[in-house]
């Protein structure tokens, strides 16, 4: 028997399909959405919509902007000889957090995963390779995640960079091994970039 009406199942279902939202998340949030103002729920409706329709990758570094060039890629002040390579746009906006870092990124959107057919073309790699053959970058600092596919993507990006003479470095230990980089606290993450080594 179907407890309840096909709006509200059918709301409760299209909720359950977020990332960490379960059935029950999913029930809160419908019910929550229910008992809001029509119009607060109009707008978030067309904030989701409007997001999904204008968002797209910054030209240069792939993070996710409504702009050609993302306001890091953008500004005049970073240090655009150093480039932080990072799995996704959350790993990005968890380094901004810190206020230490001055350089720019290039946001992969995902790791080499050959389990899943997940290649380096897959990815945003050969974007990257194509940054470096401008000739302004000096260091190339990894900093995907300490997972197996992170550590893959690292070795990899490592042994393509190299020989160009680039020096590549690797964000130090503090981050835990199999830890998401977008939930790990600012000062670790802060140590882990100070204390980064050469691969």
């Amino acid at each position: 028997m179907e407890l309840y009406s096909g709006y509200i199942s059918r709301l409760i279902g299209e909720l359950s399909v977020l990332p960490g939202i379960g059935n029950k998340s999913a029930q809160r949030l419908a019910f929550h959405i229910i008992n809001m103002p029509k119009e607060k729920v109009e707008n978030l409706a067309n904030a989701m919509t409007e997001a999904r329709e204008n968002i797209k990758y910054c030209r240069e570094c792939f993070t996710l902007t409504d702009n050609e060039i993302c306001p890091v890629c953008k500004d005049a002040s970073r240090d655009h000889t150093q480039i932080m390579v990072v799995e996704n746009t959350r790993d990005m906006t968890a380094y901004e957090k810190t206020g230490k870092y001055s350089g720019v990124y290039h946001v992969l959107h995902g790791a080499i995963n050959p389990s899943l057919g997940v290649g380096p073309n897959d990815i945003k790699l050969p974007d990257l390779i194509r940054r470096l053959q401008a000739g302004e970058v000096s260091e190339v600092i990894i900093a995907t995640n300490s997972s197996i596919e992170g550590e893959t993507t690292a070795m990899y990006i490592s042994k393509l960079i190299k020989p160009t003479g680039i020096k590549v470095t690797r964000i130090a230990s503090g981050v835990p091994v199999g830890g998401e980089l977008e939930n790990i606290d600012e000062i670790t993450l802060s140590r882990a970039l100070d204390a980064r080594v050469e691969i």
